[in-house]
């Protein structure tokens, strides 16, 4: 297994690559799901983040849960609770009276996804979005009473405002448990926002950060290069419209220097600048195939120098 991180001090220490579990029971179905579950444990991966959510967007999902029931199956047949670690989320609507931070929903939103995922327990429970009509306390009061009842053993934020999220931890001096991770955008094309505004806040609390989007919708890994190419998939279209581009192009172009130096993929070399930037505990990704995984879990091996950094991040500026 991979040299292991503390995420922030919630003593779960996971790999440099936390698998993203978006896909399963939607591109991925159960069977594929399983195989790609397998390739990242082999690969020395450790956690897996999901949401009570995913993926109530795909037609005749309506209810969620999906992601979390697909995990939980692999779970019990593979007998992996206990050397895995599961990182859920509560909070997106899945339906008029299911969504928010509510502490009365946040306690039933739990036991839905400890069902679903065939557990006692959850590593990591996460706020995926801030409940602005709550105070930051609400949440983390429920939070506290699962944390004593042993249904989850450490809490995180994701979508939070940089001045909610550091109430939130204000908050938690007076005795409520603390965010350990935040959950941000952040990649090679979107990087500025969260070191402006984030990143100051995680050094100084020490809290963990496993971004989303490390592959900026999969536009990192260089296979969305023209208009053609962005027929290929159902993503297609809004990647095009957000990051093919006179910025986009440049560093697709620094991605393949820097990959062709240490005969590495672009995606590897996006994951790999992820895991060694300030703050980052791990970026998330998900793969809809082993194929795809075992090449992401590859970028846990690989060290950039600092000349790759620096024409990695010059690119964009210079376009």
């Amino acid at each position: 297994m991979a040299n292991l991180r503390e995420l922030g001090h919630s003593g779960l220490h996971i790999a440099p690559l936390v698998l993203g579990g978006n896909v399963f029971g939607w591109t991925a179905d159960e069977k594929t799901s399983f195989a790609v579950l397998d390739a990242f444990v082999a690969g020395g991966g450790n956690a897996i983040d999901t949401a009570d959510v995913y993926s109530r967007w795909v037609p005749g999902h309506e209810g969620g849960g999906q992601s979390e029931t697909v995990i939980g199956k692999w779970l019990a047949q593979r007998g992996r609770r206990d050397d895995v670690l599961i990182f859920t989320k509560v909070g997106m609507e899945l339906g008029p009276d299911k969504k928010g931070l509510s502490k009365a929903y946040v306690k039933r939103a739990v036991e839905a996804s400890l069902q679903r995922l065939q557990t006692d327990y959850i590593d990591l429970y996460q706020s995926h979005k801030d409940d602005e009509s709550l105070p930051v306390t609400e949440p983390l009061e429920a939070y506290a009473e699962l944390l004593k009842e042993g249904k989850i053993r450490a809490i995180g934020a994701s979508n939070f405002s940089p001045q909610r999220l550091q109430a939130a931890l204000d908050a938690a001096q007076n005795g409520l448990p603390r965010y350990e991770s935040l959950q941000p955008e952040y990649n090679l094309y979107d990087y500025e926002t969260f070191e402006r505004d984030d990143l100051p806040i995680v050094q100084a609390s020490g809290i963990g950060v496993i971004p989303y989007y490390g592959l900026a919708s999969g536009f990192l890994t260089g296979k969305y290069r023209s208009e053609a190419d962005l027929q290929k998939s159902a993503r297609g279209a809004g990647i095009g419209k957000k990051y093919l581009n006179d910025k986009g192009t440049a560093l697709l172009k620094a991605l393949d220097a820097v990959a062709d130096r240490h005969s590495a993929t672009q995606a590897q070399v996006a994951l790999a600048w992820l895991m060694q930037a300030p703050g980052i505990t791990a970026p998330i990704a998900s793969g809809t195939s082993p194929g795809q995984v075992t090449e992401l879990t590859e970028a846990m091996n690989l060290q950039l120098t600092a000349a790759d950094v620096a024409e990695l991040q010059t690119a964009p500026v210079a376009a």
